[in-house]
């Protein structure tokens, strides 16, 4: 650079410092003083061999390629800092390096003298500055201990013919292809140690040896998880059936679309009843309980729960699960849209056969639970027994009261048939100023039978054309099982069967020769005893 810019470099340089501490970060915004362009014409008038002479770029970039050199003379602690200098060192100055690697116009004309190009440990980021190496001349550039990644520009090393020394170690480069590899053979290979440039024969050998031992042994472990998995799951019913059970919160907040009104089917003080379709598609009822209860019963709450989902009978109500979070309990059932046998009684007037087909069912889903399951307890009114497909009935609500198989249980159950018998044969509305109460209804029954029993019946059954003595056997079995000394000696089995015998004779009657499921029982007899 002509030495006449050296000196309005310099001035200026010095009007900048003083006027500000902050020259190289103001640098990018620096602008010829006023005399520059006529500093230049004079310069290439007397000596037009200057390289800045005749070239199209603007003058205020040759300017700054004046002022950029001259930090950078300095930058570079030359003792001697005139036009030319022969190194750039700027290693380990994180907060100027990539300011003066931005000026492209620089590196493009650079000094000549130049020889040596130092930006290593300086953190620089991004792609490799391809602008340096327009410095054809220089014989070593070091950008070692940088986090550079990408692509190197490989191909413009071939024009650099002075370069001996190009340190790219411990960088984050691309992998080169073979045939630009070859170009590095020129220079020492310890100067690009974990660049990513140079394969790394080491991390190929382990990347050999996994791939040969180590994803074998992974595809076979793999696969063998996957079919541990799928065993445990085949046979997760018998591991842990509670788990098949458990309903969680989230569970029923799914199956209710997060309990909307919708959904809700009934609500009384401290239970709501939803109804809800569960992921495989089932209809359930969802029974919620929100009152807080202790520790000791929840756990018998649990208890129970266990019990109740392993009944299977078609005259019960199906348990698939409950939930015991802390935020709820609820049990979890099957639905069914057919109604309880109180709405059945008012709104179908039934004949009495489809009464005694009912009650013949109640009675095979009570011998079912006081032969296999006598701990469990249960509803016998007519609210808690639904109806389902083909008149079947379906006790739907339990209890665990500490009953057992006992003959003061079956006492106690085969008297709550009875009543429920009498309601389903007789008419309540009858009764006129008889005490109201469960007490009153059965007095009045047992009085009256004797005097005028065909005045009890419910009028609807007369309406059916039902002979009068099917009735009269129905409702002396009601008085038996509520009678303390005859419910005695009385089997459930026998009265199932006495049902199913007075069951058919009035579907004989009425010319119905097809007794449905009851025909398998024919052959079967009763027997008295407790």
């Amino acid at each position: 650079m002509a030495s006449l810019l050296l000196p309005i470099a310099a001035a200026f340089l010095l009007l900048r410092v003083i006027l500000s501490a902050t020259v190289i970060d103001d640098l990018r915004n620096l602008r010829p003083p006023p005399d520059f362009n006529s500093t230049i014409a004079r310069n290439c008038h007397h000596n037009p061999s200057l390289r800045y002479c005749g070239n199209s770029r603007p003058l205020d970039e040759i300017f700054k390629f004046t002022i950029v050199a001259s930090h950078l003379c300095n930058e570079s602690r030359n003792p001697n800092c005139v036009e030319s200098f022969d190194k750039i060192d700027l290693r380990g100055r994180p907060k100027i390096a990539p300011l003066y690697l931005s000026f492209d116009f620089f590196w493009k004309f650079c000094p000549l003298t130049i020889r040596s190009i130092d930006f290593s440990n300086n953190s620089l980021r991004g792609e490799f500055p391809t602008s340096v190496l327009a410095c054809a001349q220089a014989e070593a550039i070091d950008f070692s201990h940088n986090e550079l990644s990408g692509d190197f520009p490989v191909e413009r090393l071939a024009s650099m013919v002075n370069l001996t020394v190009l340190n790219l170690s411990y960088n984050h480069f691309s992998e080169c292809k073979l045939s630009e590899s070859l170009v590095f053979r020129r220079f020492n290979s310890s100067n690009f140690v974990h660049s990513g440039l140079i394969p790394n024969k080491q991390s190929f050998a382990v990347k050999a040896v996994f791939l040969m031992i180590g994803l074998p042994v992974m595809v076979i472990l793999t696969v063998g998880f996957i079919a541990m998995m799928c065993f445990r799951r085949r046979n997760l019913s018998l591991e842990t059936p509670q788990l098949r059970h458990h309903f969680t919160t989230s569970m029923l907040k799914a199956a209710t679309s997060g309990f909307s009104s919708e959904n809700l089917e009934e609500k009384s003080d401290g239970v709501d009843i939803y109804r809800g379709i569960l992921r495989d598609g089932t209809h359930v009822r969802i029974e919620i309980y929100w009152s807080n209860i202790s520790t000791e019963g929840m756990r018998k709450f649990i208890e129970e729960c266990e019990v109740l989902v392993q009944l299977r009978h078609k005259n019960l109500v199906r348990v698939f699960g409950w939930c015991d979070d802390q935020e709820l309990r609820a049990i979890v059932t099957k639905w069914t849209d057919r109604e309880s046998l109180e709405m059945w009684l008012i709104e179908r007037a039934p004949p009495l056969k489809h009464r005694l087909k009912v009650l013949a069912g109640v009675m095979e889903g009570m011998c079912y639970l006081h032969k296999s399951w006598p701990q469990v307890g249960y509803d016998l009114g007519t609210s808690s027994i639904i109806l389902s497909e083909n008149l079947e009935p379906l006790i739907s609500r339990f209890e665990f009261d500490g009953r057992n198989s006992s003959a003061k249980s079956k006492f106690v159950y085969k008297h709550k048939f009875g009543v429920l018998l009498l309601e389903m044969i007789t008419d309540r509305g009858k009764m006129g100023d008889v005490e109201a109460g469960k007490a009153g209804f059965i007095e009045h029954i047992r009085t009256s039978f004797t005097a005028n029993w065909q005045n009890l019946l419910d009028e609807r059954i007369m309406i059916a054309s039902t002979t009068m003595e099917q009735a009269r056997q129905a409702i002396e079995i009601g008085l038996a099982c509520i009678d303390h000394s005859a419910n005695e000696q009385l089997n459930m089995d026998w009265i199932r069967h006495i049902l199913l015998r007075i069951y058919r004779a009035s579907c004989h009657v009425n010319g119905s020769p097809t007794h449905g499921r009851f025909d398998g029982d024919r052959d079967k007899r009763h027997k008295h005893g407790p």
